[in-house]
């Protein structure tokens, strides 16, 4: 499917109105009355890799979209600890769901830290009305993914933006792209800038064509701009935002790491629902395979794995909250790192056990209980986490502070 610039297909045009949410509290009851509504056809949009459109905007209409919006421009202004327990509540019902708005917070942030007042006003009174943000990130034709071909152009006819974009997870459903390039002026060293361009700007096309085995329904496909006019005010410096040390980078991750953490807990709840419906093994002796002791034991050791998972989320969640000053800062990376290895991990363990609840039945493709697994497996792809570890040995054993970039 493509969506080109000029239409919508069944996107809304207009993002609906969004609920006023107030506090940390009001926002977690919202994510938890949606998330069991998510629930409830996730399993159906995964295997027909059907996007959750109308699932999209409820979420939008909800107001959890604006929680992060500053209060001094009419926001709630909530921080770190809200937003991760809420993404988690949603990863739990359906992580793709989930998935889809971690560019939306992560460009949001940006925006308060490095945006012009005139681009903030726009940005954040438009995502009040609902609307929503994804990113056009990746490319790849560079060295890594830190290396950009797009690029924002002066021509005797305005500043153009021209390039393509990959895995850009939630365009499908925006209203706002935030474009990472590279501004060719010809003045010096290449300026990294974030150029927040509305996804119907004519020269824009965005094509669903993620074709991953996990993850099936973020709508992660590519964006091509083609010779797209652009204002200066659109612009973010993008450099400036990564110049000296942040927890920019630590907020994103901590996104994803919420996403995992979700995906570990829904795992882990569906253990329980395979395990009703299977037949106890005949040495037990049991009439129910949910009295299976070694069963038990494997549970437990999950529960253990998925608490400490959540756990430090939270932690990592207070630092990012708490950080004023260099050593804060450093504090509130390594604890990000520690749970977003320990939400990979949590993911992935409870996702593959979760076959042994049930049997050779739980299998089934028709069940579909494959899809945490896949999910799990697919979103702890984003970043290596051997380099999150490599950072916190080198903390362990020297004292070394980790470096400052949107990975950690």
């Amino acid at each position: 499917m493509i969506l080109r610039a000029g239409t919508t297909g069944t996107r809304s045009a207009n993002p609906p109105a969004g609920a006023v949410i107030t506090d940390h509290d009001s926002a977690v009851n919202a994510a938890i009355a949606l998330a069991s509504a998510f629930a409830a056809g996730a399993s159906a949009r995964d295997a027909g890799r059907v996007l959750p459109v109308d699932e999209i905007e409820r979420l939008s209409a909800s107001g959890l979209l604006a929680i992060t919006v500053p209060r001094e421009f009419g926001g709630p202004g909530l921080g770190p600890v809200t937003l991760s327990r809420v993404i988690a509540i949603l990863a739990a019902a359906d992580p793709s769901i989930a998935q889809i708005p971690q560019s939306h917070f992560t460009f949001l942030e940006a925006l308060r830290r490095n945006g012009s007042t005139q681009l903030q006003e726009w940005v954040f009174g438009r995502v009040l009305a609902g609307g929503r943000l994804a990113n056009a990130q990746n490319e790849r034709t560079g060295k890594t993914v830190t290396d950009d071909s797009t690029t924002v152009s002066d021509t005797p006819d305005g500043l153009r933006l021209n390039g393509i974009k990959y895995y850009c997870t939630g365009a499908y459903f925006a209203h706002i792209l935030a474009v990472r390039a590279v501004v060719a002026d010809g003045t010096g060293p290449q300026r990294k800038v974030l150029v927040y361009l509305p996804a119907d700007t004519p020269g824009v096309e965005i094509a669903d064509d993620w074709d991953g085995f996990g993850q099936r329904t973020t709508s992660s496909g590519t964006v091509t701009f083609t010779d797209v006019a652009v204002e200066e005010a659109a612009l973010l410096d993008f450099s400036g935002l990564l110049s000296e040390p942040s927890t920019y980078g630590a907020r994103a991750q901590l996104v994803h790491a919420a996403i995992d953490v979700g995906i570990a807990r829904g795992a882990l709840g569906a253990a329980a629902e395979v395990v009703a419906v299977a037949r106890p093994w005949f040495e037990s002796g049991l009439d129910r395979a949910v009295d299976d002791p070694y069963l038990i034991a494997q549970a437990g050791e999950l529960e253990l794995t998925v608490r400490a998972a959540e756990s430090l989320l939270e932690t990592a969640a207070y630092r990012i909250s708490e950080a004023a000053d260099p050593a804060g800062i450093a504090e509130a990376s390594l604890a990000t790192a520690a749970a977003k290895v320990a939400a990979g991990r949590a993911a992935r363990d409870a996702a593959a056990d979760l076959f042994d609840f049930g049997g050779t039945r739980s299998a089934a493709g028709k069940a579909n209980w494959s899809r945490f697994w896949r999910d799990a497996r697919t979103h702890t792809l984003h970043d290596p986490e051997r380099w999150k570890v490599h950072h916190l040995g080198r903390w362990a054993l020297g004292g070394q502070p980790p470096p400052s970039h949107t990975s950690l």
